[in-house]
């Protein structure tokens, strides 16, 4: 007779904190771990762009380009580029290996607060104040982007891309959706000013932060709304909401100090983790493991889960 299956542990939360990065940017206005979660990402308020081994605490190297505050980064799916934007208008590609920047995009009018790699790194998508969401074509040498999305009616402040499709937020309080294959739009109001947007891992769902301290789960293509989930403190600042490497969690910075998780099917909060004093700026959930980075002030710190043995330490 066949025995019953073990039930799966339940997904254990980071809340240990097992590093702290003093990255000497000035303040970090965004921390990003890359595509296989081994390196992160520091922007830095001094113009500077930073890659680490966070889970080691050892910086790599530091990229030097900008005019302005770097706002965001991401890299490539191999590791070999990076793109980066800031508050001098402009978007950067830089090789990984050199430190050298082998490209700047000049055409939004504002400020650029968000970036991101399609899948095979051939196009960068970058959303600005000026409302925009640009497409920059990697591999040729035209200035002006392929495409322009300029449906929103005020700031963009955060873009995700997934194989076909641009998820995108907007200070005009609407969550847009870019069906490319389809070429169709797909837009969901929510009323109050958007700060961050993520996609579910199965590509099902969008979340939405905003600035009524409401984190908002949708469903992708009704535009069902999935869950709400209140507790933490968003009225001001451009602040981060992420799902666990899982999607059985969501999780939300917050300007009182702390990183909030709610369970993403019953909409309670589980777990409030006391990051710092001021507010936190940006968080990363790392892509297969139950580990965050956290950046408030000058600092990034490491989170693991209750079980976690860093190496070196006794069992």
């Amino acid at each position: 007779m066949a025995f019953p299956r073990p039930r799966p542990a339940r997904p254990e939360l980071p809340r240990r904190r097992v590093r702290t990065l003093e990255c000497g940017q000035g303040a970090v206005r965004a921390v990003r771990f890359n595509v296989d979660g081994n390196y992160c990402l520091t922007c830095g308020s001094d113009k500077s762009l930073k890659l680490w081994n966070p889970h080691k605490g050892t910086a790599l190297r530091t990229y030097q380009g900008h005019g302005y505050e770097v706002l965001d980064a991401a890299g490539s799916f191999d590791n070999s580029q990076l793109c980066s934007c800031g508050a001098d208008k402009t978007v950067a590609l830089w090789d990984v290996a050199t430190g050298q920047v082998v490209r700047k995009y000049r055409g939004h009018v504002g400020k650029v607060n968000c970036v991101q790699f399609n899948e095979e790194a051939t196009i960068i998508v970058s959303g600005s104040i000026d409302s925009t969401v640009r497409c920059w074509d990697c591999r040729s040498r035209r200035p002006d982007p392929v495409q322009v999305l300029d449906e929103a009616k005020d700031g963009i402040s955060s873009v995700k891309v997934s194989d076909h499709e641009i998820l995108s937020g907007s200070v005009d309080g609407r969550v847009r959706r870019y069906d490319l294959r389809a070429g169709q739009l797909y837009s969901d109001y929510i009323g109050s000013p958007i700060t961050s947007v993520c996609f579910s891992k199965d590509g099902q769902c969008a979340l939405a932060a905003s600035l009524d301290s409401t984190l908002r789960l949708l469903d992708k293509e009704t535009g069902e709304l999935l869950g709400e989930y209140m507790g933490h403190r968003s009225m001001t600042y451009r602040l981060d909401c992420v799902l666990s490497e899982q999607d059985t969690h969501v999780g939300s910075a917050s300007e009182d100090g702390n990183v909030y998780f709610w369970d993403l099917v019953e909409g309670s909060l589980v777990l409030s983790l006391a990051v710092g004093r001021s507010v936190v700026q940006s968080l990363s959930f790392h892509p297969t493991l139950p580990c965050l980075l956290t950046a408030t002030e000058g600092q990034v710190q490491l989170w693991r889960e209750e079980s976690f043995q860093p190496e070196g330490d006794a069992a």
